[in-house]
């Protein structure tokens, strides 16, 4: 059951709207055959949902995903993953998807880090990389660094520097928010991709966009997190890898608070944009294989 110290806002408007996004997502999954669903887990946070796609011999792969993504948005991500381990992708609670649909309030950085120490041992009982992009690098980062993370992969991190932004993002962000159809999540999409990876058509990944701001509260990006949360991960293996083309966590904006607070360098990824992983997930798998 949920905790009430850490009950928030729903994220769905309404409980059509969490019908039709869940919906959405079981037929995304539904259509990979080789994800399977894992038993629920009940949290502090509430229900929380993962899945896995078998894979190489590797060390398995956490994967959290980012603000108003999961695992059914993330399917070919993992598909490139799996060629080399095992992959275990969570829905995070609080985030539009098959996990808890209310937010933590309060200490959010707190209740997220203990979170992911709640449910790490129920998913690997050897240590497994993980891998968060964006939001989720945040949620890695908050957790403690247990025997059973080997390693950190952060991608376009949040909770380092504080998010850019620019007017295009600006100017394709607000009309979404106030009418979203499809034209208008691939206008917002394209903003977040690099230059390569802008869909001339509607984008893959419009419908979904369109049902999050049709249906759902989407939330800020975070703030930067406090020292004690960083500074006990220097001990542990980190890369720290963003797109060349991404607008809210530039290399010139990470570079500085990744080697100050964790002595990580940037690994660029050319051409890419915030959506990185979605947009091509090869350099991605790439710095993972370095890792184990």
């Amino acid at each position: 059951m949920l905790d009430s110290q850490v009950r928030g806002a729903h994220v769905y408007r309404s409980q059509d709207g969490a019908r039709v996004v869940r919906e959405w997502c079981e037929r995304e999954i539904a259509a990979c055959p080789e994800l399977t669903a894992l038993p629920a887990m009940e949290t502090e946070l509430g229900t929380t949902r993962a899945f896995r796609a078998p894979g190489g011999d590797g060390d398995p792969v956490v994967l959290l995903s980012g603000t108003n993504f999961n695992t059914a948005t993330s399917v070919e991500l993992i598909r490139a993953l799996a060629v080399d381990r095992p992959v275990i992708s969570l829905d995070l609670p609080g985030q539009p998807g098959l996990s808890c649909d209310v937010r933590p309030r309060g200490a959010r950085v707190k209740a997220y880090g203990t979170w992911l120490d709640q449910v790490l041992p129920l998913l690997t009982d050897r240590p497994a990389l993980v891998l968060g992009h964006s939001l989720g690098a945040m949620v890695a980062l908050a957790a403690s660094p247990s025997p059973l993370v080997g390693a950190l992969v952060l991608v376009s991190p949040a909770g380092l520097t504080a998010a850019g932004t620019t007017p295009e993002l600006l100017r394709a962000a607000l009309p979404w928010m106030i009418g979203p159809r499809d034209s208008k999540s691939t206008r917002l999409l394209n903003a977040m991709s690099g230059r390569a990876h802008v869909a001339e058509g509607v984008h893959p990944l419009a419908p979904w966009m369109t049902l999050v701001g049709r249906y759902c509260r989407t939330s800020l990006a975070p703030a930067p997190l406090p020292m004690e949360c960083l500074r006990p991960w220097r001990k542990k293996p980190i890369t720290v890898a963003t797109g060349s083309e991404d607008t809210l966590f530039s290399p010139a904006r990470l570079h500085g608070p990744a080697y100050r607070l964790l002595g990580a360098e940037i690994h660029v990824m050319e051409g890419l944009g915030h959506l990185g992983p979605l947009e091509d997930p090869a350099p991605v798998a790439a710095l993972l294989r370095e890792l184990g």
